[in-house]
């Protein structure tokens, strides 16, 4: 015998394009129908709107069937970033959906441990890292059980990494020790960090990780489904990137 349906069908699209990999996913409530990972910056802005047509194709959905937009708003690559934010407003403005904006350090935090398989069935501290230049980086800190959604601990910054490191190595101290994880894991531009990171070696010891990963496709959808499923929605008209600092440009005009 069916069991009863006990939520309605509802089609989301979500999309990243705040690093080196354009990040897509199409999403039937919380079942990943498709996803894309397209790697290479400086082409988003040419590629995002073929690849929304060729996800949607491939999971068989029609853009009038879609629900609501979910986008990554950052923080990180500033163009990158506004690439995606833009195309989501625009998009959800043509088509009279909903437009929710998620935290692309979160994503990326879940796509570190999906990809790396960085968990095991236990606890992790999560900490992505997207480099952001002269030492420093924006990331956050997450708390994960194996491969299950990340919950935040932090807020997401551009913080110094020398500091980030100090900052790490006072909340483990100030962890009890039945609470603390069984790893940390920095995730994402990582090994850019590598020096400042192994300060915390002494500290940690073997619970200490580091691995590579890209964006994926599949966190984004999901963090992006569950915002929309909830009713979490923003105002089209004022749904902005995250970018946690001037442009480099902007810092250039302001000066005296």
């Amino acid at each position: 015998m069916n069991q009863p349906q006990t939520q309605p069908l509802k089609r989301f699209l979500a999309l990243d394009t705040s690093t080196a990999c354009l990040a897509l996913a199409v999403m039937e409530n919380d079942k990943v129908l498709y996803t894309i990972k397209a790697a290479g910056e400086r082409n988003h802005s040419v590629h995002l709107l073929p690849l929304v047509q060729k996800g949607l194709s491939e999971a068989g959905v029609d853009a009038s069937a879609l629900n609501g937009i979910a986008v990554g708003i950052g923080p990180g690559s500033y163009t990158g970033t506004r690439i995606a934010v833009t195309a989501a407003k625009t998009l959800a403005w043509a088509w009279n959906i909903p437009v929710a904006g998620i935290s692309s350090l979160h994503a990326l935090a879940w796509s570190g441990l999906l990809t790396a398989a960085a968990a095991s069935t236990g606890i992790n501290w999560v900490i992505p890292m997207m480099d952001a230049r002269r030492g420093q980086a924006y990331t956050a800190l997450f708390r994960a059980r194996g491969t299950e959604k990340p919950a935040r601990l932090q807020e997401d910054a551009i913080r110094l990494m020398e500091s980030w490191v100090g900052e790490i190595g006072r909340i483990w101290k100030e962890t009890p020790a039945e609470e603390q994880p069984d790893g940390v894991w920095f995730v994402g531009d990582a090994g850019k960090h590598e020096p400042a990171i192994e300060r915390l070696r002494a500290l940690l010891g073997d619970r200490l990780h580091t691995a590579a990963c890209d964006m994926e496709g599949e966190p984004v959808g999901r963090l992006g489904s569950d915002r929309l499923m909830q009713g979490i929605t923003d105002d089209v008209h004022a749904l902005v990137p995250n970018y946690t600092q001037l442009a480099e440009a902007e810092k250039l005009l302001r000066k005296p």
